[in-house]
């Protein structure tokens, strides 16, 4: 069989399909059948921000924690441990993990001194 040949069926059925959902006799510049179609509903997606605001607190944590340097962040640390409500909780979250330690040396090596 001829390539060419298959391609052109292919094609021929692809127009066909289209057709049979009512997209094939539209003028230019006219609202035909296709406009009202409704799109397929797509699921939220949580996976990506969820990434985003992980690498964003690492960040901001390694950020911090070269700014104002390991004595003092974890002095301001004990200080938010000691208090009440939510600001216990901002202690265990701002609480320096390996990942914003490294960003912290990255930053360290990269930028001139505090």
């Amino acid at each position: 069989m001829d390539r060419n040949l298959a391609d052109f069926r292919n094609r021929v059925a692809r127009i066909e399909a289209a057709h049979e959902r009512g997209l094939g006799f539209e003028a230019e510049g006219t609202l035909g059948r296709s406009h009202y179609l409704k799109p397929a509903r797509r699921r939220p997606r949580l996976l990506a921000p969820l990434l985003v605001l992980l690498l964003c607190g690492v960040g901001l944590k390694g950020a911090l924690l070269w700014r104002i340097g390991p004595e003092s962040y974890q002095a301001r640390l004990d200080r938010l441990a000691a208090a009440e409500g939510l600001d216990r909780l901002g202690s265990l979250l701002l609480r320096p993990d390996p990942a914003a330690r490294l960003v912290a040396e990255l930053l360290g090596g990269l930028l001139p001194g505090r």
